[in-house]
Formats: C-alpha cells, sequence, structure tokens
C-alpha cells in the first residue's frame, strides 16, 4: 500500500493547517467558552450571548473551502473524495482545537442522514449543511444505552401524515444549536427507525450541557414531537457505519492533538532550567519524551487505517480497523497528554496554560463514539478472532 500523500491531498492538508493557525487558534476557543451561558431564547437574546460555542460566519468559510461535502457524492453537493481526504482535515483542525461541529454535524448526522435518507431527504437536509446554511445533530444515545444503538426506547407512533415522537436523547453532540436532529425511535411495529425532527417544533425540549472539554451538547426530551421517518435505508446499518466514521474521525483529531502537545513539550524542555541547564537535557525526561513520540507514531499508523477504511462498505474490516485505532487512541492518546502535562509541571495544570485544553479534549474523544472497553469486546467477538484463538 503507498502511504504517500498525493499532491491534492498535500495541498488540502497544507490548507487545513494555515485555517487553523489563521483562523481559529487556541485564543478563539478560549474567547468562545468565556461567552455567558444562558438559558432560554428570549433571555440569550438580552444578553447578546451567542449558544452555538462555535460560530457560523466559520462554518460558512468552512463550507467554501468544500470541506464540509469532502467524503459526500457529488449527487448531494459533495465532492466525491474518500473519508481518507476529510481526515487530513480534521487532524488539523485537531492541532488547534478548532470548535465547529465537523464530526458532529458533518460525519455523525450527515453520513446517519446519506445512508438512511432518500434522495428527497437528502436535497432537504443534507446538502444545505454542506453548503454551511444549517448544521445537523444525531440523536441516539439514551440512559443505560452505552454504545449499543439498538438499545432505544422512545417510540414514533403514526400522527397523520407523519410520526409522533416520544422519548429521551442524552448526550447529543451539536444539539444545542442544530437545525435538524436526526432522531432514532422503535415504530410501533418495533422496528428501528430513524426520524428528522425540527428542535424548535411543538413537543421538543433541549437542555444545553456544557462538557468536560468546555463543548456544549443537549439533553433532549420528546413529547409527541413531529418526525418525518428516512426512508432510503436500513436504520441500524446506517447508525453503526456513522458511529465507527465518527470513531474514525476522532482518532484523526487525536492525532492532530498528539502531535501538538508533542511538539508543546518538546520546546519546553528545551527552555525551562533547573540548576542552571535545560531540563531537557536530564535523561530521564529525554527518555518520557522517547516514550511520547513512539506512542504518537502508534496512533498515527492505527489512526491511517481507521481512516481508510471506515467508508469501505466491508463491515468486518471497517469495524476491525476502527477498533484497534480507537483502542490505541484510549492507550496512547492518554499517555502522550498525561506525560505532558507531567513535563510542564506545576503549570500544566493550571486553566492558563493550553495544554491543559488538550488534555481534557482528549479524554473526552477517548470516551466518544466507544471506549477501550466497547471496542476491545467488539474485536474480539469477530468471527475472523475467535477462528484464529481457536486454533
Amino acid at each position: 500500500m503507498d502511504f504517500e500523500l498525493t499532491q491534492e491531498q498535500k495541498m488540502l492538508a497544507e490548507s487545513a493547517a494555515s485555517f487553523a493557525k489563521k483562523t481559529s487558534p487556541v485564543e478563539r476557543l478560549r474567547k468562545i467558552r468565556s461567552m455567558p451561558h444562558v438559558e432560554g431564547v428570549e433571555q440569550r437574546h438580552a444578553a447578546k450571548a451567542d449558544p452555538r460555542n462555535w460560530e457560523p460566519a466559520v462554518w460558512k468559510q468552512m463550507a467554501e473551502l468544500g470541506w464540509l461535502g469532502l467524503f459526500y457524492p457529488e449527487s448531494v453537493g459533495g465532492l466525491g473524495l474518500r473519508f481518507f481526504d476529510a481526515s487530513l482535515v480534521i487532524e488539523k483542525l485537531g492541532t488547534t482545537l478548532v470548535p465547529e461541529p465537523y464530526v458532529a454535524s458533518v460525519v455523525l448526522a450527515g453520513w446517519a442522514l446519506l445512508k438512511a435518507g432518500s434522495a428527497e431527504q437528502h436535497a432537504k437536509y443534507l446538502t444545505p449543511m454542506i453548503e454551511g446554511e444549517t448544521s445537523l445533530a444525531l440523536a441516539w444515545q439514551e440512559r443505560g444505552s452505552r454504545y449499543d444503538v439498538t438499545s432505544v426506547k422512545t417510540v414514533a407512533k403514526k400522527s397523520g401524515s407523519g410520526h409522533a415522537l416520544t422519548g429521551e436523547k442524552v448526550l447529543v453532540l451539536n444539539g444545542h444549536a442544530a437545525d435538524h436532529v436526526v432522531v432514532s425511535a422503535r415504530t410501533e411495529d418495533g422496528a428501528l427507525a430513524l426520524f428528522v425532527i425540527d428542535p424548535k417544533s411543538k413537543g421538543v425540549t433541549i437542555e444545553s450541557i456544557t462538557t468536560m472539554d468546555a463543548s456544549r451538547a443537549a439533553q433532549l426530551r420528546l413529547e409527541g414531537a413531529e418526525g418525518v421517518r428516512l426512508t432510503g435505508g436500513d436504520a441500524q446499518v446506517a447508525l453503526e457505519w456513522a458511529l465507527d466514521l465518527a470513531a474514525a474521525a476522532a482518532c484523526a483529531e487525536g492525532l492532530g492533538i498528539a502531535r501538538t502537545v508533542l511538539d508543546m513539550t518538546n520546546a519546553y524542555l528545551k527552555v525551562r532550567k533547573q540548576f542552571g541547564v535545560p531540563i531537557g537535557t536530564f535523561q530521564v525526561l529525554q527518555h518520557r519524551a522517547v516514550d511520547m513520540f513512539v506512542q504518537t507514531q502508534l496512533l498515527e499508523s492505527t489512526a491511517i487505517l481507521a481512516a481508510v477504511r471506515a467508508d469501505e462498505e466491508d463491515a468486518d474490516e471497517r469495524r476491525r480497523a476502527v477498533s484497534i485505532a480507537k483502542v490505541r487512541l484510549t492507550a496512547g492518546g492518554k499517555y502522550v497528554t498525561q506525560q505532558s502535562v507531567q513535563l510542564h509541571g506545576g503549570i500544566g495544570i493550571t486553566d492558563e496554560h493550553d495544554v491543559g485544553l488538550y488534555f481534557k479534549r482528549m479524554q473526552v474523544l477517548c470516551t466518544l463514539f466507544g471506549d477501550d472497553e466497547h471496542h476491545l469486546t467488539r474485536f474480539a467477538s469477530r468471527e475472523a478472532f475467535a477462528t484464529t484463538v481457536g486454533e
């Protein structure tokens, strides 16, 4: 397999790196997270507070660069490239913690819509998101469901030409700001289905919550909310594939974070002095820096494999690659960010230093879309793995 990037891929990665550095440095995240958090539409308007924690103008700019439709077919307004191309952008966005909901809207909700929706529904809900006019969210998780997409208690009853949805969804990424939310529910005959709801419609209550990394998500309560059923594909297949794609995206973002904190730590070891010499001259600290480098290299190789396999039709190969990368992210990503905090000493645990922001985001990425326990279990339950062990 040829791992060399094409000239176009190199230009795409360089463009994303430049965008992250110039348009959205870490200082921008600090500024956005310090905005007042005010409940209620009227109250937010009075306080001039933006509830999104990201900016529509920047989202539109990302759309104009073509990034929101990189791996979507041209028929829905995309560029028809592979997910690997998008992973190059996601990695660079991770280097400065860009807050726009690329993974939540483009990767997670967008892919579920593509696989479960009809052509007419793509035009109505997916294309506007690719054009940067709207953003999406996928509400699939419920209390106690862990990472099982089939553990759904939300019900959808036929109501006129549509459905009335009742239930509760938790930790809906970008659910506090999305223009449309894709919701999983059980129909009256027990089938798993996906529906699109307008979060501003009657029967929908959204509670905005702040997550560990200062991002925001939503708890969603539905009481007879009107939903439009997606009719273009199998809901379970779409959900499982969307989660795999999002897990691969988390690994790409985690790789960007690991590389950044490794560079930050190496630079700090060269300027911080004790006993009149840079602490980077101490052999024990050099060993730790080398271990961080090794873990980052391991992250890179598994993240690339996951990105290559993530949009392939072969579900077994896709799950294998994604689970390997996610377990590696949990082990290596945590190690790199934890060591970075340790090597920065006291300043590393203060909110004023950026290394703490990267540490928190890495903890979130390790948990999203399946933690290491989930992915180890899934990997071991594969028929191919069980056969190999039996031999």
